[in-house]
């Protein structure tokens, strides 16, 4: 017995509105954030990329963009060299240093 793969012409013929008429999700939202959540899973590449940008673009700190990509802060430091971006190291104020520790809390309770 083999897997039906559907073409990608019978995809496109599926829209995220189905999911929600078939009562199999209960609003949009529910559908997109599924399907993000297994694009993620099966492509880490993807989160990776998501988190550097983020790191360049939102001023999150380098422990977040750690979290958002799925890896450990030195991890993320190692990306980042790797890739010619300065991670930017320390806070400068203590602002900063409890935005720091708050998203490594999250990271970790998420992770356990």
């Amino acid at each position: 017995m083999s897997l039906f793969v559907p073409r990608w012409k019978d995809v496109a013929m599926i829209a995220v509105k189905d999911f929600v008429d078939a009562q199999l999700y209960e609003n949009e939202a529910e559908v997109v954030q599924d399907a993000l959540r297994h694009l993620l899973r099966a492509r880490p590449d993807l989160r990776i990329q998501l988190a550097i940008h983020r790191y360049l673009n939102e001023d999150i700190s380098l422990a977040k963009a750690a979290s958002l990509a799925g890896v450990s802060w030195a991890q993320m430091k190692e990306i980042l060299l790797e890739r010619g971006i300065q991670p930017l190291l320390g806070p400068e104020t203590v602002e900063e240093a409890r935005a720091e520790y708050a998203a490594l809390r999250e990271h970790f309770d998420t992770a356990a």
